[in-house]
Order: structure tokens, then C-alpha cells, then sequence
């Protein structure tokens, strides 16, 4: 029997599709990326802002496409279905599964019973038998599952369910087997990674954890979504002492008004905010900050705008993403007055960017004539230009990407030292040392 999957939304649920994987693989079934050849076809979903909502219903509709051919049968999992699925059951009936992230216990029980008789309720997802499905020189590690951080605009609490470490000899287990298969970069990743281990033994254990992590055979260790009123100073300490562990700090702020954060049940003002930021930087002089705004949320005057405004100019982030505010089903900022129209929202969210697309091409420029190390992982079309990142950039273009000139055979997969000799918006383009 042929299965394909198809993930949707972020690298916390990747994971979850490569468990799946990795789950029918071991069950003797045949993984196929093309849903042409699949059986059945399984679409992982987001649902935590309405242009993900939307492209999950889209990719369900493309999908139920296959079913007019050889295709038997469609099956919709992840945030979108946990949130939404007595909905779905009656809008979608081209789906003939819904499986929310509660019943992934009994999922391949659930998926298997669409065709034959023998599930087995005992056959659950493990971290331990994922199937990596990124290009095979990095791979993502769960350290957590849920979030209890509660911010009135979100609603993964409510999808995810609170925050749950998982045991620390668990993840280090998982990231030998994942040494084990040669990949150069690990990405620990969770809701809120910096949270890790305060509600399983009562005290922060990132660091600690980070510092086992680059014990292992990786060349790079990178962790994402660091709150910033739980960095602390042995964090801080452990990316600056670390070899390994790159300096990178990827810490959604969302805003820097004082009033804006209060609303959005934030647990920092602008000003506590600053001062991380300053201590990083003061710290870990070379330290790329990435971060993620939120503008138009509910009651954001026009004073409060250029506020965030003003602080993008003058802080500029390495990285940055901004989103018109998403008003979702069930939270609290979902009945605040000061509702903002579209058009609004999405005007101030692309002044943002608009700021943030002439701080990038200023910070790359400030970059020409430097040296990285850098990891190659693929080709241009026209061969013209290997695509390479440094410890700057994290993987599927979020950061942008370094073009190094083609001017010898390079192996892809292997590090090479290289020189910045030209600076665009977001990407960069280098020669090799």
C-alpha cells in the first residue's frame, strides 16, 4: 500500500508528520512524494492564522483532485482538524478522516481501518522511528509539546494544550540516533524553548541541555522561539561559550508598546525587551537576532504604531517577520474592542517590512568583504551558483540564502569557507576563499 503525507504550517508540526512516516514505513507501507502514486494521502494541517486555515482547505480540495483517480482514500490531521473538526466533517466530505493530534495515539489504527480490518490500537508515534524528511544535513528536535504562555491572541494552548517538557534523557536518546545519521545542524525547537524542563523538574534546563547537545557529532546546534523574559544569563552564556551552539537568537517580541504587550498578556514591557536585546549584543558581539511583530492587534493607535516603527529603525534585527493581526476563534483578544479593519492591518504590516527590507540590505551590506563558513545544500538551476547558508541563516529560506559562485567542483553537503562580494535585500552572494 502507497502513502503520502503532506506537511503544512511549521517545524513542530513537520515533526509530527515525520513520526507518521516513519510509523506506516515500519508498518510495511510504501512512502511516495508524489500524490499520483499514493493510495491514500494524508494532509498534516495548520490552523493557527486564517491564511494557514485557508491553505489547508485549499491543499485538502487539491488533494481530493487525486481521489477521482487512484487515490482511495484522504485523511486530514494536525491544528486545523483539533480545532475545527465537527466543521470540517460537514464541509469537507471529499475527507474521509479527520484525526485530531488527541487520537494520534490510535492513528495508524484509524488510517489503517479506511482499508482493511487490521489496526493495531497499540501502534503509536515515536520520536524514536521518525523518518527525516528535510534534505538530510539537518533535522529538527522537539523538546516540547503545548504552551502555557497564554497570550490573548493565540490559540495553540488551545489547539496543543499546555506546556509539556519531554524527559531530558528522552530528547538526548532521540539526538544521538539523529548524530547517529551524519546530519551537519540540529534545530531544537518548541512552542517556547526557553521554558524547557520548568514544568517537568521545576527549573529552566535549556542550557544544560544545549551543552549535552553539542557534545554529539553535529557541527552546528540552533535553537528556535526564545521567549524573551526567559533568557537568562547562563543562556546567554552557554551560546557564547559554546563552539558549537551558534549564535543566533530567534525571540518573538510581537511589539515594543507597553500597552500593546499589557493587552496581549505579554510578560515584558518595551523596556525589559531593550534591555535582552542589549545584554545579547553586548555579550555575543556577532550574534544574528531574529525576530516576530504583530501589527494591528485590537486597540493599536496610531501613536503605539510608530512607536514599533521607530524601534525596527533603531534596533535593527538581522531578521524580522510581521503579521496584520489574525483574529482567531476563542481567544481573548478575539472579543477586544478596537477591532482594526483589514485594509489597516495589513497597510501597517507591510510598513514594517517595507523599514525592515531597507535595514536587512544595510546589514547585508555591512557584510561584503567578510568570511563565513558556510554549509552548501544545493545548486541553481542554470548551475551557476551553489546555495549555501551560514550559522546566520536557518534552513527553507526563512533567512534568505548565500549564492557562491561556481567557479570549481564543490560537494554538496560539505563546508567550505567563502567571501560576501555582493549584498541584496536578503540574500547575499560570495566567492570561495
Amino acid at each position: 500500500m502507497k502513502i503520502g503525507f503532506i506537511s503544512l504550517g511549521c517545524s513542530k508540526n513537520l515533526v509530527d508528520t515525520e513520526m507518521m512516516i516513519g510509523l506506516f514505513k515500519k508498518n510495511s507501507f510504501t512512502i511516495v512524494s508524489n500524490p499520483e502514486d499514493a493510495d491514500i494521502i494524508i494532509v498534516n494541517t495548520c490552523g493557527f492564522i486564517e491564511s494557514a486555515k485557508k491553505e489547508a482547505i485549499d491543499t485538502l480540495l487539491e488533494m481530493a483532485e487525486y481521489k477521482k483517480k487512484n487515490c482511495k482514500a484522504l485523511v486530514a490531521t494536525g491544528c486545523l482538524v483539533q480545532r475545527y473538526k465537527e466543521d470540517l466533517i460537514k464541509e469537507l466530505p471529499e475527507v474521509d478522516l479527520f484525526i485530531t493530534i488527541d487520537e494520534y495515539d490510535n492513528l495508524y489504527s484509524l488510517v489503517a481501518g479506511l482499508i482493511s480490518n487490521e489496526g493495531d490500537n497499540f501502534t503509536k508515534l515515536s520520536y524514536f522511528e521518525r523518518e527525516i524528511s528535510t534534505n538530510g544535513y539537518y533535522a529538527y528536535l522537539k523538546i516540547a509539546e503545548g504552551c502555557s504562555n497564554n497570550c490573548t491572541y493565540c490559540a495553540i494552548p488551545k489547539i496543543r494544550g499546555p506546556y509539556v517538557s519531554r524527559p531530558f534523557e528522552d530528547i538526548i536518546k532521540e539526538a544521538k540516533a539523529l548524530s547517529d545519521k551524519g546530519l551537519e545542524e540540529l534545530i531544537v525547537i518548541a512552542q517556547d524553548t526557553t521554558r524547557y524542563g520548568e514544568d517537568l523538574y521545576g527549573n529552566k534546563r535549556l542550557a544544560e541541555l544545549l551543552r549535552e547537545l553539542c557534545k554529539m557529532n553535529f557541527t552546528w546546534v540552533r535553537f528556535l522561539y526564545a521567549y524573551p523574559e526567559t533568557i537568562t544569563d547562563e543562556l546567554i552564556e552557554t551560546v557564547k561559550n559554546e563552539e558549537k551552539l551558534v549564535n543566533y537568537f530567534d525571540m518573538p517580541i510581537q511589539h515594543i508598546s507597553d500597552n500593546v504587550l499589557r493587552r496581549m498578556g505579554r510578560r515584558t514591557t518595551g523596556n525589559q525587551v531593550r534591555k535582552i536585546i542589549e545584554k545579547i549584543r553586548n555579550e555575543i558581539p556577532n550574534v544574528v537576532l531574529r525576530t516576530s511583530l504583530i501589527a494591528g492587534f485590537p486597540g493599536e493607535t496610531e501613536e503605539e504604531f510608530n512607536e514599533l516603527k521607530g524601534f525596527v529603525k533603531e534596533v535593527k534585527f538581522d531578521r524580522l517577520g510581521c503579521f496584520a493581526y489574525s483574529k482567531e476563534d476563542g481567544t481573548p483578544a478575539e472579543k477586544m474592542d478596537g477591532q482594526l479593519p483589514m485594509t489597516i492591518k495589513k497597510k501597517r504590516a507591510n510598513d514594517i517590512m517595507k523599514i525592515q527590507k531597507q535595514v536587512s540590505n544595510e546589514n547585508n551590506k555591512s557584510l561584503i568583504g567578510k568570511e563565513f563558513k558556510v554549509l552548501v545544500e544545493n545548486i541553481t538551476e542554470d548551475g551557476k551558483y551553489y546555495i549555501a547558508r551560514s550559522y546566520r541563516e536557518v534552513p527553507e529560506d526563512t533567512d534568505g540564502v548565500i549564492y557562491v559562485e561556481n567557479t570549481k567542483d564543490i560537494i554538496i553537503g560539505d563546508f567550505v569557507k567563502v567571501k560576501i562580494i555582493e549584498a541584496m535585500d536578503y540574500d547575499l552572494v560570495a566567492k570561495l576563499v
